[in-house]
């Protein structure tokens, strides 16, 4: 468990933050790491979902969303397929608003079993709504038990769905997204991350270039879910500790690709193909540079050369906003592979801050901020679990509250005193009286 999670030092990320609030839109001649946890209405729905709207009303207090979340529980398992839809776009919407734990805890086998039997039988839309609950739901629960049970009844079955060809690529894309935040959640141990991130290649590798060094010819639509597949493999490379990430690159081992292969993913017609694959090569080298200062400069040379031309790019044929975001993104890279410095991103949230410095934990956080949209800035507040996960220490009411027990504790010592000096004082001044009488 990632109860005690320690810091990592690789650093992937696929996008978007410098030095600006959650609460403010991005400039449009920033940094594409400037775009928006809570405002950006791209980075939410671009993965394929449906706007939820905003914030539920919370005016109406408590037992208001816990109607409404105990009725799409109930639904959930309707026999009515858009009634089941609907329930978990609800169920969807109040987890990633609000932090229930305990009430969470009292549903979740009925929740785990309403999803497994709509990822199992259900079709696209379905499926993909059922599977978005599945990180959610991970990230509301902080035990390890729970979490445990959650892989050993759902795992098997994204994977399964996730791998399925029959599948819709939208649906196959969340359960790749679920499965990287489930596992990379609940374990770093390399033995059971490994697999998993096989599995993810077997997917990605779509995107590969053909066996004639010409770019892949994969659609739109399987282009998104090569991505998604990539940025789950990503997640999960940051549990993987570097001297073991280094052993695996220099002895060619399978279960990693090769660097070359990677690099080609950069020629993909698709944004989201090339960033993606920007962004885990400069993971990569993060991580292996951190032990060893050499690593993989042979191949440096390449690198550099091929983040230079995307970061440069003026292809007309691109659309504008991609040339933007692309260009943006490929600065940071090539920054980095050339100079060996990471962009520092800072998110403020109420009264505190999160500083991202590596591309690790930048990568984190964006795979965490694209399963909880909207809602990010509740959990980074609220949620223990999660504040753990991304090194940020107790919860702030936590310190406060401490901090005027402290006070308070001063202040009793501080008036115990007081009291103790003023009796000793009156016992004085009634000897003096004596004498002088």
């Amino acid at each position: 468990m990632p109860r005690n999670r320690k810091k990592h030092s690789a650093y992937n990320g696929n996008s978007h933050h410098n030095n600006e609030s959650d609460d403010e839109l991005s400039n449009d001649a920033g940094s594409v790491y400037s775009y928006q946890s809570e405002k950006s209405a791209d980075a939410y729905n671009n993965n394929g979902d449906a706007d939820s709207g905003g914030p539920l009303e919370t005016g109406s207090g408590l037992e208001k969303y816990e109607e409404k979340l105990l009725q799409a529980i109930e639904n959930a398992s309707d026999k009515s397929l858009q009634t089941r839809i609907n329930a978990f776009q609800a169920i969807n919407e109040i987890l990633v608003h609000h932090y229930i734990p305990d009430f969470i805890d009292d549903r979740k086998m009925t929740l785990m079993d309403a999803i497994e039997k709509s990822i199992k039988k259900g079709k696209g839309s379905e499926q993909a709504w059922a599977a978005r609950i599945i990180p959610l739901l991970v990230i509301q629960l902080d035990g390890a038990d729970d979490i445990n049970e959650l892989i050993k009844v759902l795992k098997p079955v994204l994977l399964a769905t996730a791998q399925d060809t029959a599948t819709s690529y939208d649906a196959r894309a969340k359960c790749c997204m679920a499965l990287g935040l489930l596992n990379f959640l609940a374990s770093d141990d390399p033995g059971d991350l490994l697999p998993m991130m096989k599995s993810f290649e077997s997917i990605f590798s779509g995107s590969y270039l053909k066996g004639d060094s010409t770019p892949s010819t994969a659609g739109v639509d399987a282009a998104a879910l090569h991505s998604s597949a990539l940025s789950a493999w990503a997640l999960l490379l940051t549990q993987i500790p570097s001297g073991d990430l280094v052993t695996l690159v220099n002895s060619n081992n399978s279960l990693i690709p090769s660097i070359r292969k990677l690099t080609g993913m950069l020629q993909s017609p698709h944004l989201e193909v090339r960033m993606a694959a920007g962004e885990t090569l400069a993971l990569i080298l993060e991580s292996g540079r951190s032990h060893d200062e050499d690593f993989l400069n042979d191949e440096l040379d390449n690198l550099i050369e091929a983040t230079q031309k995307l970061a440069t790019d003026a292809h007309k044929y691109r659309a504008k906003r991609d040339r933007k975001v692309q260009r943006a993104t490929f600065r940071d890279v090539h920054r980095y592979l050339e100079e060996d410095i990471s962009p520092e991103i800072s998110i403020k949230f109420g009264k505190e801050t999160l500083l991202l410095d590596t591309w690790s934990l930048h990568h984190q956080y964006i795979c965490l901020r694209n399963a909880l949209g909207f809602g990010m800035n509740v959990h980074l507040s609220e949620n223990g679990f999660l504040r753990d996960v991304l090194q940020l220490g107790a919860k702030m009411d936590e310190l406060e509250r401490n901090s005027k027990m402290a006070k308070a504790e001063k202040k009793f010592i501080n008036a115990a005193a007081f009291k103790a000096r003023s009796i000793t004082r009156g016992k004085n001044r009634d000897k003096r009286s004596a004498v002088i009488n």
